[in-house]
C-alpha cells in the first residue's frame, strides 16, 4: 500500500533533522568535518542504501529517504543562507577592494581550468560543444565546502573567496551560454543572454536604492522590539524577496541572496543577523550533503571503479595545477599556491546544475551527465582529505622554503610556548624585553609565517601530534608557557608534560576559575583565568582614576590575586604552595 505524499515528506523530514542532530555533535566530538559525516548519511539511508531494502524490511522505511525530490528544496535553500552569510561578512567597500582578485584571477582560474579540462575531454572523443560544457562545468569548485573549511581571514580563504565568488557570478552566463550552443538554438540563446543581463541589472539597481533606505529602518523597528523571532523573520524575509526578485529577472537566486547580504553588512546589525541565521544556514547545508550522498550508488562505483578514479583524479590535478600555477604567478607563496590549489581542485555543487543544463541542450548524452554526476559527488566528498592534504603540503612547503626543519628545541635553556595567538605573541614580546630566551611553536603555517616576519623566535609544531611533547626538548627548557585555545587539550597536554617532567614550570592560561582549578590538578605551576585576570586590571584602573597611590593599589591587587589563587588550589584540592612555584620564587630572589 502506497504511503500519502505527505506522509512520505514528513518522515524524511525527520530522518534529515534526526540526521543533523547526531552527526554535527559526533562528528565534532571526533574531530572530523561533519561534511564527511553528512555524506555518508545520505548514502546509507538514501535509495542506494538502505532506501533499496524498504520492500524487504518496511519498517526501514522510517529511517531512510524515500522521496530524493522532496528535500531539493531545503538543499536549494542551504546554498541561498551561505552566499547571503557570505555576503553578511563583506561590506561594497572591502568587495570593491578585491575587484582585481575577482574579476583577473578569478575569471583566469575559471577559464584555465575549463580549458584545461574540455581540451582533455575533446582528445579523447568528447565533440567541442560537449567538452566546453563540461570543462565549464568541472571547472567549477564547491563554495558550500571550501568557504567553511578555509574561512575568509586567512590568505588561503581571501583567495579561494575571490575565485569562488567569481564562479557564483558567472554561472547564470555560463547556463544561458550552454543554451546558446544548442543544436536548435539558433542566435535566440545570445539574445537571451544580453536580455537577461539588461533585464538583471535593474532590478539589482532597484535593490540597491530600497535596500539602503528601508534596511535600516526595517531592522532598527525589528531590534526595538527585543523580540529574537522578529529579528529572524525580518531576515529572512529580506532574503527571500532579494532571491526571488534576482530569480524574476532570469538571475540566480544566489546572486539575489548575496546582495542582501551584503546590504545588511552596511546595517549596524549585521552581526546579530549573522548569529540569528547560522543555525539555520548550518541545518540546510547539511541537507544538501545528505542529497549528494544519495547521488552515490556504490554497485556503479564498483562496476566502473577505474574510469571514475581516472577521472577524479584527472579532473583534482588539472584544476589543482592551474590554480596553484596562477597564484605564483600573482606573486602568492608556494605553501598558499598549493594548499588553496588543492582545495579549489574538487567540483562543486553547481556543477551539477552545469551538467544538468548541458545534457538538457543535448551537447552530452544523459549518460554521460550521470557519470559526470558520480564524479562530482565523489569529488565533494574527498574535498575534506583535499583540505587537510592542502595544509600539511603548504607546512611542507613552507619550511623547506624558510630552510629550517623542525628543529629540536632544546638548543639552549629557555621558556617554551606552545601557541603564538596574541596572549602567546604577548608572553614573548615580553620576555625578549627582559631579554629571557624563548623559543615558540605553532600547528598553524599562516601563523607561522607572519610571526617571523616580524622577528618572534618560532618554528612549527603541533603538541596534539603524538611524539612532539618528547622532542620539544623540555628537560632542558626554563618552563613551559601553555596559551592555547582548546580547553580540553590544554588540561590533558599539562598532564602529559607533568608525567614526563615533574621539576618543570608550567604556566597555562585558563578560561575561568573552574578550568584553572583542573590545570592545577593536572600538574600546572600557575594557572591564569582570564576572567579573573581581567577583573582585576579593572579594578586596578578603577582606583587608580580615583586618586588612590600606585603603591597600594598594587598591594591590594596582589593580596587579592593571593586570595583568588588561594581559593581555585582548594577547589582543586590542593591543600599545598606547589613546590616548582616555591622554587622559582627563591630563586628570582637571589
Amino acid at each position: 500500500m502506497a504511503l500519502p505524499i505527505q506522509s512520505t515528506a514528513f518522515s524524511d523530514s525527520l530522518v534529515i533533522l534526526g540526521a543533523a542532530g547526531l552527526v554535527i555533535p559526533a562528528f565534532a566530538r571526533f574531530r572530523v568535518n561533519p561534511v564527511i559525516g553528512f555524506i555518508l548519511v545520505g548514502l546509507l539511508v538514501g535509495p542506494f542504501g538502505l532506501g533499496s531494502l524498504v520492500d524487504r524490511a518496511p519498517w526501514l522505511y522510517h529511517v531512510t529517504i524515500t522521496d530524493t525530490h522532496s528535500i531539493e528544496p531545503f538543499a536549494e535553500m542551504g546554498i541561498v543562507l551561505l552566499l547571503f552569510s557570505i555576503g553578511l561578512e563583506l561590506s561594497f567597500k572591502r568587495l570593491w577592494s578585491m575587484r582585481r582578485a575577482v574579476f583577473g584571477l578569478g575569471a583566469a582560474e575559471l577559464i584555465g581550468s575549463a580549458l584545461l579540462i574540455g581540451v582533455a575531454l575533446h582528445l579523447i572523443g568528447q565533440g567541442w560543444t560537449g567538452s566546453v560544457g563540461m570543462g565549464l562545468a568541472l571547472a567549477l569548485s564547491s563554495t558550500a565546502l571550501v568557504l567553511p573549511m578555509a574561512g575568509m581571514v586567512s590568505p588561503v580563504g581571501r583567495t579561494a573567496f575571490a575565485m569562488l565568488l567569481f564562479e557564483d557570478l558567472a554561472l547564470v552566463p555560463i547556463v544561458f551560454a550552454l543554451g546558446a550552443l544548442a543544436p536548435n538554438a539558433a542566435d535566440a540563446g545570445w539574445d537571451g543572454i544580453l536580455r537577461t543581463l539588461w533585464q538583471g541589472g535593474l532590478p539589482i539597481a532597484v535593490m540597491l536604492v530600497l535596500g539602503r533606505l528601508l534596511l535600516p529602518r526595517l531592522f532598527g523597528q525589528a531590534a526595538r522590539t527585543k523580540s529574537p523571532e522578529l529579528f529572524l523573520a525580518a531576515s529572512l524575509l529580506v532574503v527571500i524577496l532579494s532571491s526571488i526578485a534576482t530569480t524574476a529577472a532570469g538571475l540566480s537566486p544566489i546572486v539575489g541572496a548575496l546582495l542582501a547580504g551584503l546590504l545588511i553588512a552596511e546595517t549596524d546589525y549585521h552581526t546579530e543577523v549573522e548569529v540569528i541565521t547560522a543555525p539555520f544556514k548550518g541545518l540546510a547545508l547539511g541537507v544538501f550533503l545528505i542529497t549528494v550522498g544519495m547521488g552515490l550508488d556504490l554497485k556503479v562505483i564498483a562496476q566502473n571503479w577505474q574510469s571514475l578514479l581516472t577521472a577524479v583524479v584527472g579532473v583534482v590535478l588539472a584544476k589543482a595545477i592551474v590554480t596553484a600555477g596562477l597564484l605564483r604567478l600573482s606573486g602568492a607563496s608556494p605553501g598558499v599556491s598549493a594548499e588553496t590549489g588543492l582545495l579549489m581542485s574538487s567540483p562543486s555543487e553547481t556543477t551539477l546544475i552545469v551538467l544538468a543544463t548541458a545534457a538538457q541542450a543535448q551537447l552530452i548524452l544523459p549518460s554521460t551527465a550521470a557519470f559526470w554526476q558520480i564524479v562530482t559527488a565523489i569529488g565533494l566528498t574527498i574535498t575534506p582529505l583535499l583540505a587537510l592534504a592542502g595544509r600539511d603540503i603548504a607546512r611542507r612547503v613552507e619550511l623547506n622554503r624558510t630552510g629550517e626543519e623542525e628543529e629540536d628545541a632544546s638548543v639552549e635553556e629557555r621558556t617554551v610556548i606552545v601557541g603564538l595567538g596574541r596572549v602567546g605573541r604577548l608572553v614573548a614580546q615580553v620576555l625578549d624585553a627582559h631579554s629571557r630566551p624563548y623559543i615558540a611553536i605553532d600547528a598553524d603555517i599562516d601563523t607561522l609565517r607572519h610571526a617571523r616576519k616580524r622577528g618572534y623566535k618560532v618554528m612549527f609544531g603541533d603538541i596534539t601530534r603524538p611524539g612532539m611533547i618528547e622532542r620539544l626538548g623540555l628537560e632542558a627548557a626554563s618552563a613551559l608557557v601553555l596559551t592555547m585555545d582548546d580547553r580540553v587539550q590544554l588540561v590533558r597536554t599539562t598532564a602529559q608534560v607533568r608525567a614526563l617532567h615533574p621539576d618543570l614550570t608550567i604556566v597555562a592560561r585558563a578560561r575561568d576559575p573552574n578550568h584553572a582549578a583542573e590545570l592545577y590538578r593536572a600538574g600546572a605551576s600557575d594557572a591564569v583565568p582570564e576572567t579573573l585576570e581581567s577583573s582585576l586590571q579593572l579594578s586596578e584602573a578603577v582606583l587608580v582614576d580615583l586618586g588612590v597611590p600606585m603603591g597600594p593599589v598594587i598591594a591590594s591587587i596582589h593580596e587579592k590575586r593571593a586570595e583568588l589563587r588561594a581559593k581555585i588550589m582548594q577547589m582543586a584540592n590542593i591543600t599545598h604552595e606547589p613546590p616548582i612555584r616555591r622554587r622559582t620564587l627563591r630563586d628570582a630572589g637571589k
